[in-house]
C-alpha cells in the first residue's frame, strides 16, 4: 500500500496511471519557461534580430540546451530529496554558509522582480500611457493579490494561459511578415559572431539561467510528488519531469526565436536598430500596423505579469527554505518572502530616476549571484547524502560544473561590459 504525500497545496493525492498520464506532469516547466521569456529577454532578442538579422538565432538554440540540462538537474533534487534548493542548502550546509548563499539569492530575487515589474509597467505605458511608476504599482498590487489569494494549482493554470497568449501573439506577428526561412534555419544551427555582436550574445547566453528559476523549479516540481519511498514512482516522476522540462523549454525556444525572427523581418530589413522595448513598439506600428503594435504590447504585459508572479513565488520559496520549510502561501515565512521581493523591488523603482539604468543594475546583481546558485545546486545534486542513489554520475557532474562555469564566465563578462 502506497504511503500518501501532500503536495504544496496541502492536498493529499494517490498516484494514478493511464494513457494520458503525461499531461498530469505538464506545468512546472512552463512556470520556469516564463523566466526564459521575461522582458529582459525581449530586449536582448529584439536587439539581436534588429541589428544582425537571423545570424544570432543559434544562441537561442544553445541557451535552451543549457537551460534544459540545468533545470532538469535541479528538478531531480526536488523529486529525489523532497526538498527545494533553499531547504536543502539550509539543512545540508553549515548555517553560516547557507545564510550567506540564501541571503544573496533573496537579493537576486529582488533584482529579478525589479526587472519583471518594470517590464509590465512599460507595457502599460505603451497601451494606456500610464506613467512607469504608477504602472509598476498596478503590476505589483495585481501580482500580490494573485499570489496571496490563489493556490499553486490555480496559479499554474494562469501562467499556462499567459504563456499561451504570448505564444499566440507572436504567431500573429509572424503571420504579418515574410520570413527568410532558409536563413533562419541556417541561423539556428550555425554559430556566428558578427562584428560588435558579443555584448548581445553574452546578454542572451549569460542570462539563460536566472537564480530564482533554479530555486523555483526544485520547489514546484514537488506539486507532482506522491510517494518518496516507492522507487518505481520516483523513476516515473524523473522520466515525466524530463518530458515536462523538454516540452516547456522548447516552447521558450520557439517564443524567443519568434522575437528574433520578427525583428529580423522588420527592423533589420528596414535598417532600424532597436535598443529599447518602447522603441520597438513604436517602430512596429508604421511597419505592420497599429494592431501589431497593440498585440506586441499586450504580449509584453502578460510576460511582465507572469514573470513577476514566478519571481515572487521563488522569493517565497527561498525565504521559507531559510527556515527549513517548503513554500506555502498560507505560511508566514512564504508570505514574507513574496512581500520582501516585490515591495522592495517596487520601492527601488520609485527611487530611481532612470528605469533603463535600473534594469542594468538588476542584471549586474544577477550576474554576480548566479555562479553561487549553480555551483550550490551541482554540489547538492552530486551528494549521496542529499540525493542517495540518484546523485549525479561523474559524467553528469563534470558536464554540469562545466555548464556552470560557462554561464558564470558569460555573466561576469556581461557584468564587465556594462562599465
Amino acid at each position: 500500500m502506497f504511503k500518501l504525500f501532500k503536495n504544496i497545496d496541502n492536498k493529499t493525492y494517490k498516484p494514478k496511471y493511464g494513457g494520458l498520464e503525461i499531461f498530469k506532469y505538464i506545468g512546472p516547466g512552463l512556470l520556469v519557461t516564463v523566466g526564459f521569456i521575461d522582458p529582459g529577454n525581449w530586449a536582448s532578442n529584439l536587439a539581436a534580430g534588429a541589428n544582425y538579422g537571423y545570424t544570432l538565432l543559434w544562441m537561442v538554440t544553445l541557451s535552451t540546451i543549457m537551460l534544459i540540462l540545468l533545470q532538469h538537474n535541479v528538478a531531480h533534487l526536488g523529486i529525489a530529496s523532497g526538498l527545494c534548493l533553499s531547504e536543502a542548502a539550509a539543512i545540508h550546509l553549515k548555517p553560516r554558509y547557507s545564510a550567506i548563499l540564501l541571503s544573496s539569492a533573496m537579493m537576486a530575487s529582488i533584482s529579478t522582480s525589479l526587472a519583471e515589474i518594470l517590464g509590465g509597467a512599460i507595457a502599460l505605458n505603451m497601451l494606456f500611457l500610464i506613467p512607469i511608476r504608477a504602472g509598476a504599482l498596478l503590476v505589483t498590487v495585481f501580482v500580490v493579490i494573485m499570489l496571496y489569494t490563489n493556490s499553486y494549482k490555480i496559479i499554474e493554470k494562469w501562467i499556462i494561459a499567459f504563456v499561451s497568449v504570448i505564444g499566440l501573439s507572436f504567431l500573429y506577428e509572424l503571420s504579418l511578415v515574410n520570413i527568410d526561412w532558409n536563413s533562419a534555419i541556417a541561423g539556428w544551427v550555425t554559430p556566428s559572431f558578427p562584428k560588435g555582436s558579443m555584448v548581445i550574445i553574452m546578454s542572451v547566453l549569460g542570462a539563460v539561467v536566472m537564480p530564482h528559476n533554479l530555486f523555483l523549479h526544485s520547489e514546484i516540481i514537488q506539486s507532482r510528488q506522491w510517494n518518496l519511498q516507492n522507487e518505481k514512482i520516483i523513476k516515473k516522476q524523473l522520466n515525466y519531469e524530463f518530458l515536462d522540462t523538454l516540452f516547456s523549454m522548447l516552447i521558450g525556444w520557439a517564443i524567443n526565436s519568434a522575437m528574433i525572427l520578427l525583428a529580423a523581418a522588420t527592423f533589420f530589413r528596414t535598417k532600424s536598430p532597436v535598443s529599447e522595448l518602447e522603441q520597438a513598439n513604436q517602430l512596429l506600428a508604421p511597419l505592420l500596423g497599429n494592431h501589431a503594435a497593440i498585440v506586441f504590447a499586450v504580449a509584453l504585459l502578460f510576460s511582465g505579469i507572469a514573470s513577476t508572479i514566478t519571481s515572487g513565488m521563488a522569493a517565497g520559496s527561498i525565504f521559507a527554505g531559510m527556515y527549513k520549510e517548503p513554500y506555502d502561501i498560507k505560511d508566514n515565512h512564504s508570505r514574507m518572502g513574496v512581500a520582501i521581493s516585490l515591495l522592495i523591488a517596487l520601492g527601488i523603482i520609485y527611487l530611481i530616476t532612470n528605469p533603463f539604468q535600473g534594469l542594468i543594475i538588476s542584471q549586474m546583481i544577477l550576474s554576480i549571484q548566479l555562479p553561487f546558485t549553480i555551483f550550490l545546486q551541482v554540489y547538492l545534486t552530486s551528494s549521496a547524502k542529499v540525493m542517495g542513489k540518484y546523485k549525479n554520475s561523474l559524467i553528469s557532474k563534470i558536464t554540469l560544473y562545466t555548464l556552470g562555469a560557462i554561464v558564470a564566465v558569460l555573466n561576469i563578462a556581461l557584468f564587465i561590459s556594462l562599465f
